[in-house]
């Protein structure tokens, strides 16, 4: 017969921890962040990526980057919002720079002043064709390829440069081959890192990263997470850009276009549990796309065990 005690005990028992251990696994890991922002089209959105920046800065990035549109058309928005965050904060900018709708002289010069201004970090990109252009076309004396422009700034200063990468491949590259010899190119020319276009299949990445290091490719390659805010504006963007949206992605977000909240908690999920399964297969860096906006970012490195620098300072003090 049991014994009764043990039928009966009613004394307390302290919690499973293994869905903890499971959750904050990658907690335990050292993991470091970049960040991506867009310049302000307006004093609204101004104030908006301001605060993002300083929300997002006690999390100590490696580097915050600010993009830049086709044929400089926020040219000089960019370049106020990198000297800004250089001057109010003390966070690394790195300003974008591409090919699209600019001479080689007027790129070269921007990077110059660039460089006159204390940015040591470019992501240089060959960029998306103006909206009206079914194609890229490179303008009379501008650079054609990303690689060329990588080869052009380092040619006006010894800049440290990112570029892109493509994990289901650039939509305009022949085929996987020759999509992973570009990036060589890319980084043969000068380039010591590669961030990836934003994918939600992680084994996508981890497919990548494999082949990229059987090419030899052996630089830093980043994966580029994107918190989903809007899921009727990601269908529009990955089309543009070519990157496939999962089954269960839409299905997670289904009957949720009239209710923020829910989509910002689902959103946090799965970009937690993104980070959680690459950070398992050995990933040390990861960029945020955080679209200006700082909380499902902020709570992401929360859930990695990346905590708030200026709080931990009060509390030691």
């Amino acid at each position: 017969m049991a014994d009764s005690k043990s039928i009966f005990d009613h004394t307390p028992k302290l919690p499973s921890t293994r869905l903890g251990e499971g959750v904050c696994a990658s907690a335990l890991r050292d993991i470091s962040v970049s960040f991506e922002f867009f310049p302000p089209t307006s004093n609204k959105i101004a104030e908006q990526l301001w605060n993002a920046i300083l929300r997002l800065a006690p999390l100590d990035p490696n580097f915050v980057s600010v993009t830049y549109g086709a044929g400089g058309t926020t040219r000089e928005r960019t370049f106020d919002t990198v000297e800004r965050i250089m001057h109010d904060t003390v966070l690394t900018p790195a300003a974008h720079l591409t090919c699209v709708g600019d001479s080689r002289g007027h790129v070269d010069d921007a990077a110059r002043r660039y460089w006159d201004a204390g940015v040591r970090h470019v992501v240089a990109l060959r960029g998306d064709p103006p909206q009206s252009a079914e194609k890229f076309e490179p303008v009379k004396d501008g650079y054609t390829h990303a690689s060329d422009l990588v080869a052009g700034l380092k040619r006006v200063a010894n800049f440290e440069i990112s570029v892109a990468a493509y994990p289901e491949i650039h939509p305009e590259a022949a085929n996987a081959e020759a999509d992973l010899d570009n990036l060589k190119r890319k980084l043969d020319a000068g380039a010591g890192r590669a961030i990836t276009q934003f994918f939600f299949d992680v084994d996508l990445f981890l497919r990548f990263r494999d082949r990229a290091r059987a090419a030899g490719i052996e630089a830093p390659i980043s994966p580029g997470i994107l918190p989903v805010t809007n899921y009727a504006r990601l269908v529009s963007f990955s089309a543009r850009c070519g990157t496939s949206l999962p089954d269960w992605l839409s299905r997670l977000f289904d009957g949720l276009d009239e209710d923020p909240d829910t989509r910002r908690l689902i959103a946090g999920w799965i970009a937690i549990e993104q980070c959680r399964q690459l950070t398992i297969h050995g990933v040390k860096d990861i960029h945020f796309y955080t679209l200006n906006r700082a909380e499902l970012t902020r709570a992401i490195c929360h859930a990695l065990g990346i905590r708030d620098t200026s709080t931990t300072a009060e509390a030691t003090s």
